[in-house]
């Protein structure tokens, strides 16, 4: 009778915790952004980086979600 252990996806696992660093530099880059623009409403470009915070936001919780579910398959799958 074989039995079959069950293991850890060390490429899935590091894939995943590539994802988390990505989510985690844009969890600071994106807050700072946004501090950036709401505090110069008066300049030109106010708009433009008020946008590219938002989305730097929006792209750190989808690539913590993406992270989190790659490394729950890589050690769950």
């Amino acid at each position: 009778m074989e039995t079959k252990t069950k293991r850890t996806n060390k490429e899935l696992l590091y894939k995943g915790i590539k994802f988390m660093a990505i989510s985690l530099g844009c969890m600071f880059l994106g807050p700072t952004l946004l501090y950036v623009a709401f505090s110069n409403q008066e300049k030109p470009l106010y708009i433009p980086i008020l946008i590219i915070g938002i989305l730097i936001c929006g792209s750190a919780i989808f690539f913590a979600f993406k992270g989190l579910k790659t490394i729950m398959d890589s050690m769950f799958n």
